[in-house]
């Protein structure tokens, strides 16, 4: 079974195999984490996401879905990088940001990696209850097969670390 920790600071700092980037689906970087880490990890992440566009992602990553790159400059060996739906009264999109996490781990069993950093998938811009965020990912984490040994839920600040506190009890 999973061992899940969480961690409040900064996603890009983290010593592990493998980090997840709440990208947006022209995976060519943005606000927020996907800014952060694209900062901090450099040039080669965003020339291996331009690689991806060019190939297989020519219409940007679907929502749902994950894909790895290198972490450049970052202490982990990879980054995987996934789509998190836009929160919506009108529709319920709950099973996409689950599928976020579950795609996320698939990869990182593909990669071969132990211990994967996950932030609040869309819960800062996107816009989705940090509540309902931290508990569709503690759930969805708990409940997918994998080879993953550590799932630490890396929280920028005291009310979400509050709410993924919440969400283990």
């Amino acid at each position: 079974m999973v061992r899940i920790v969480l961690v409040q600071g900064d996603i890009t700092e983290q010593q592990v195999d493998a980090v997840v980037n709440a990208a947006n689906s022209s995976l060519l970087g943005g606000g927020g984490v996907d800014g952060a880490i694209h900062r901090r990890g450099g040039p080669d992440i965003l020339a291996a996401c331009r690689a991806l566009r060019a190939s297989h992602y020519g219409k940007g990553l679907p929502t749902g879905r994950a894909v790895a790159t290198t972490a450049g400059r970052l202490p982990a060996e990879w980054v995987i990088h996934t789509v998190g739906p836009r929160f919506t009264q009108d529709e319920d999109r709950s099973e996409l940001l689950a599928s976020c996490y579950r795609e996320s781990l698939r990869v990182a069993d593909e990669l071969g990696a132990r211990t994967v950093a996950f932030p609040a998938i869309s819960t800062g811009i996107y816009g989705w209850p940090m509540a309902d965020g931290a508990r569709i990912a503690v759930e969805t984490v708990r409940a997918t097969q994998t080879a993953v040994e550590e799932v630490r839920f890396v929280l920028f600040d005291t009310p979400a670390y509050a709410s993924f506190e919440a969400a283990l009890a």
